[in-house]
């Protein structure tokens, strides 16, 4: 489990296509503190488990499905990516419970820069929208944020707006997105559950 809160932005050193998978080595030398071999990293929001370590670079190996299912399948060498390690039972829970499981990718559809934010506008893909709601949580690239603004229900072209503030944007990735770019994006899970509950009940 993850909190949103990036620790690092790291860089893909390489990246090994493998046929039904790939093969990443990250550079993050802050995030591997206290980690080893086995244990679990976020990167732009997906949970990888380390499965190397030399230096300050960590491998992981990385699915066709993960690949597909999120922005991780473009990523190319040099890459920035963030990072963040799992939470530990005495970690401050400081931006929302983070599963690192992507429930889809968005497109950034624009940024309006004002003088202390940015204002980010995410076209979201089929079956995302119902579980947006504002000032509810949403992790974008791995980064918890507070949704802003969003679109009704009912839009058939759903949107949310997330204010970013210049820390968000000069120390994770999200300061360097530009229109046309794809995100990760994890809903609540307590809203899924939710909704599964509920039509369990009915």
């Amino acid at each position: 489990m993850f909190t949103g809160i990036v620790e690092e932005v790291g860089t893909l050193v390489v990246r090994d296509d493998q046929g039904d998978s790939a093969r990443l080595r990250v550079r993050g030398a802050r995030t591997l503190e206290g980690v080893a071999l086995g244990d679990s990293i976020a990167v732009n929001g997906v949970c990888l488990t380390v499965t190397g370590i030399d230096g300050e670079v960590w491998s992981t190996d990385v699915m066709a499905e993960t690949l597909r299912r999120s922005s991780l399948g473009a990523l190319v060498d040099g890459d920035p990516v963030n990072l963040e390690r799992a939470v530990t039972a005495g970690t401050r829970l400081g931006g929302h419970i983070v599963q690192g499981h992507v429930d889809g990718v968005g497109t950034v559809a624009s940024t309006t820069p004002s003088e202390h934010w940015t204002v980010v506008r995410v076209a979201l893909p089929e079956g995302i929208a119902r579980y947006v709601v504002e000032k509810g949580s949403i992790t974008v690239d791995g980064v918890s944020l507070t949704v802003s603004a969003c679109s009704a229900a009912t839009d058939p072209e759903p949107w949310l707006e997330v204010s970013l503030i210049p820390t968000t944007l000069r120390e994770t990735t999200l300061g360097t997105r530009a229109v046309g770019d794809r995100v990760n994006l994890e809903v609540d899970v307590i809203a899924k559950y939710v909704e599964r509950l509920m039509g369990a009940r009915s």
